[in-house]
């Protein structure tokens, strides 16, 4: 394991360079907030007239066509959405390319399923933060970070890591440290763990306990307490202290029953089904799922949002979380 923090890393690396920040979505808007109050010299490529041009101005920053914003910087950091980055680096970005310059990610999906392609003489890197925008943004105004993640697909220059790593230190990340990684290693993990664990795994599981209760009887307000708002607090627990400090920091009765039958729930034919669709993931075959469902406009994508926001789950947490000022 390497890890570097900010005593490791010279950021004077990129004091003569422009970097452009495609995107200004949760991850845009935070790298590029940060990086300018750092004192890089950043540009923000958008689409002019859309959504996040004036939200962008209004933040501040220097406001550029997506194209005008490549043709003058010397990195590209592209954090557009997965499934627009080919189209808008073919047709914005790799006309204006030039030998030195590094093409940057924070996501390692494109350049691993060979979707985007960079000259010979050019650096692909990535720094990616272990966490949303929201709180890159927030732990830096607090004189802190989340950690982060860097790696290296080509080096063009012979310094594209310290290029990387300097970007990393003015995002704020290498204040909790940046572990060293590949684009493979990185965008592999990250696809299995929104699928099998984070997104697609335990919102499967919130829904069935919370239907298991609402089955046999309770109130879906108590069932959705008790499977789904509690959650949150685990979670913290287990963010801050490891599965050992949170079941150090539940009761005894909670401790024993969850150890003695979580493997009752999460079993060896989870297990199983967790390793197809790491296999899936390795052999491209997610990718191209996704990329033929964007290809027809997102039909079976736009159909699951649509169950989804009618579940039963979802109407009771709405009216609970108004209910209890969580919401407005």
């Amino acid at each position: 394991m390497k890890m570097y923090y900010d005593k490791d890393i010279d950021a004077g690396i990129l004091a003569n360079k422009t970097i452009a920040v495609l995107g200004y979505g949760s991850q845009g808007r935070a790298q590029s907030r940060n990086m300018a109050d750092s004192g890089l010299n950043v540009v923000v490529g958008l689409r002019e007239g859309g959504a996040s041009w004036q939200k962008a101005i209004d933040d501040g920053m220097n406001v550029k066509t997506v194209e005008e914003a490549s043709k003058e910087s010397d990195i590209i950091h592209i954090l557009l959405p997965d499934e627009v980055q080919a189209d808008v680096h073919e047709k914005s970005v790799s006309p204006y390319i030039e030998s030195g310059n590094t093409v940057s990610f924070s996501h390692g999906y494109n350049i691993h399923f060979k979707y985007i392609k960079v000259p010979k003489d050019v650096n692909v890197t990535m720094i990616a933060p272990k966490g949303p925008g929201s709180m890159v943004r927030r732990t830096y105004l607090e004189d802190f970070g989340i950690p982060g993640l860097v790696a290296i697909e080509q080096d063009g220059t012979g310094d594209a890591l310290q290029i990387a790593l300097a970007m990393g230190k003015a995002c704020g990340l290498s204040r909790a440290g940046i572990l060293e990684t590949s684009f493979k290693e990185e965008t592999e993990t990250d696809l299995f763990g929104e699928q099998a664990v984070l997104c697609g795994g335990i919102t499967e599981l919130i829904k069935s306990g919370f239907e298991t209760l609402v089955e046999a009887g309770y109130q879906k307000e108590i069932a959705y307490f008790e499977t789904c708002h509690e959650v949150k607090l685990i979670v913290d627990l287990i963010y801050e202290k490891g599965f050992a400090g949170m079941w150090n920091d539940v009761s005894n009765t909670a401790e024993f029953g969850g150890l003695s039958r979580r493997e009752r729930v999460i079993n060896q034919e989870s297990k199983k089904e967790m390793k197809k669709i790491l296999t899936e993931i390795q052999k491209g075959k997610f990718t191209k799922e996704w990329t033929m469902e964007n290809l027809s406009k997102q039909p079976m994508l736009n159909r699951l949002r649509a169950i989804e926001h009618e579940d039963e789950i979802e109407i009771t947490g709405a009216k609970l979380r108004k209910a209890c000022g969580l919401e407005k």
